[in-house]
């Protein structure tokens, strides 16, 4: 294996990168009523901070085997029942949410040394909501939707591009482009909301809301 000359080599630097926590405390006196409300609460502040894409999270999924997925969607609805993304019903991740109705999805906000972790069932979105939200899609984002056989696989860019081509004809006279029988909202459903808040030494804040038969009740896990 050849000498790294360079100090500055990343693979050399990655064991000191860290940075160091210094955010506000998170205690229980200061959550809202409910986990959508202090949800709600920190997009906000997101929003305001500047971040950037504040809605988007950090799918996990896994298949029949267990073998995990992570990729980043974008929350589209947050309400009591759940948080909402919208995807191909053909997708990988549609999958594996239909074989095990189960997943968690992470608000990663660096900036403000913040996480989300919304953990529980799943559900796809009725027809009615779904064309609701994809009526305010932009047009090109409609057709690329119905372009794309989404985690299939294409042999180049190209593939893309003309699929892309002969939906733009195909829709060319229609003003309103339909939606996708393929095409559909998930909705999860939480069990575990987790509140997570960085603190010196990395001892972390973390603050769930817990879903019990009792209904909803908050307790603080170690970092």
């Amino acid at each position: 294996m050849p000498e790294v000359e360079n100090i500055d080599d990343v693979a050399v630097r990655l064991p000191g990168m860290r940075v160091a926590y210094d955010g506000e405390a998170l205690d229980e006196a200061d959550l809202a009523g409910s986990w959508t409300e202090q949800l709600q609460d920190w997009l906000n502040e997101a929003i305001a901070a500047g971040v950037a894409e504040a809605n988007a999270m950090v799918l996990a999924t896994a298949d029949a085997e267990g073998r995990p997925s992570s990729r980043t969607v974008l929350c589209k609805g947050l309400d009591e029942r759940g948080v909402v993304f919208y995807t191909n019903y053909t997708s990988k991740k549609s999958h594996d949410l239909t074989v095990t109705r189960y997943a968690s999805a992470t608000f990663p906000w660096y900036a403000l040394q913040r996480q989300v972790t919304v953990r529980g069932e799943v559900e796809k979105v009725n027809v009615k909501e779904t064309a609701e939200y994809w009526k305010q899609r932009p047009r090109g984002s409609q057709l690329g939707a119905w372009a794309s056989p989404q985690s299939k696989v294409v042999t180049s860019r190209r593939d893309l591009d003309v699929a892309l081509s002969s939906i733009e004809r195909r829709f060319g006279d229609v003003e309103e482009v339909p939606l996708p029988p393929h095409w559909g909202g998930w909705r999860i459903r939480p069990e575990i909301v987790e509140f997570w808040q960085g603190q010196q030494n990395r001892l972390h804040d973390r603050l769930r809301y817990v879903r019990t038969p009792d209904g909803w009740h908050i307790e603080r896990v170690a970092p």
